[in-house]
C-alpha cells in the first residue's frame, strides 16, 4: 500500500476523554459528552481521520457491570454522537483486569486491539494520533508509530509530567485544534 493510500486514525479513549469522568460507567442515563466533542471529532473526519475509540472497560471483570450494560452505554455514546453528525469507524473494549481475570494483550496500555484495528480498517499506525486522558493511553504511539496526545479532561487532571515525545492539551477540542494544525503544516 502506498504512502498516499494509507488512512490515518485517532484513536480515543473513551472515559475522560470523549464523556464525562464516571468511575464504572454503566448507566446510559449518566452519559455526558465532554463540551465541543462532536464538533471536533466531526472535524477531523472531515479531515479524513479514521474514528477509533479503544477503552479499557475492567468494570467487567470485576463484576461492576456487565457487558449488556457496557454495550448500553456505548450506544447511547454513540446516538449522541450520531446527533453531531459523528460515526465512528470502530469501537473496540478490554473487558479484562490483570488482578481478576489474568493478563492480557487487549489491555491498553497492550496493543492488541490496536493491531486489530489497524488490521480491519487498514490503518496506517505511524501517520495516526493517539488520544486519551491517562499517560497509558498514548503508550500505543511508542510502540505502534504515530503521534500522543493526553487531555486534561478525566483522570488527565492528575496526571504529572509525561514522556517528553508526549503533549498535553486542555480537551479533545484543543487535541482536534492541534491535530489539524499538525496536518496542514
Amino acid at each position: 500500500m502506498s504512502q498516499a493510500s494509507r488512512r490515518a486514525a485517532v484513536f480515543l479513549d473513551r472515559d475522560g476523554t470523549l464523556v464525562e469522568e464516571e468511575d464504572y460507567l454503566s448507566d446510559p442515563d449518566r452519559v455526558r459528552l465532554i463540551p465541543g466533542a462532536a464538533d471536533a471529532l466531526r472535524r477531523l473526519r472531515d479531515a479524513g481521520f479514521a474514528l477509533v475509540i479503544i477503552t479499557n472497560q475492567s468494570g467487567i471483570a470485576r463484576g461492576f457491570y456487565t457487558e449488556r450494560d457496557y454495550r448500553a452505554v456505548q450506544d447511547r455514546i454513540e446516538a449522541e454522537f450520531q446527533l453531531g453528525r459523528v460515526r465512528f469507524d470502530a469501537v473496540f473494549h478490554c473487558p479484562h483486569h490483570p488482578d481478576f481475570t489474568g493478563p492480557c494483550r487487549c489491555r491498553k496500555p497492550g496493543t492488541l486491539l490496536y493491531e486489530q484495528a489497524i488490521q480491519e480498517l487498514g490503518l496506517a499506525p505511524d501517520l495516526s494520533w493517539y488520544v486519551g486522558d491517562r499517560w497509558k493511553d498514548l503508550e500505543p504511539a511508542r510502540i505502534l508509530g504515530g503521534r500522543g496526545l493526553l487531555v486534561r479532561t478525566g483522570y488527565g487532571r492528575e496526571q504529572g509530567p509525561g514522556p517528553a515525545e508526549f503533549e498535553a492539551v486542555d480537551d479533545i477540542v484543543a487535541a482536534a485544534d492541534r491535530i489539524l494544525q499538525f496536518t496542514k503544516g
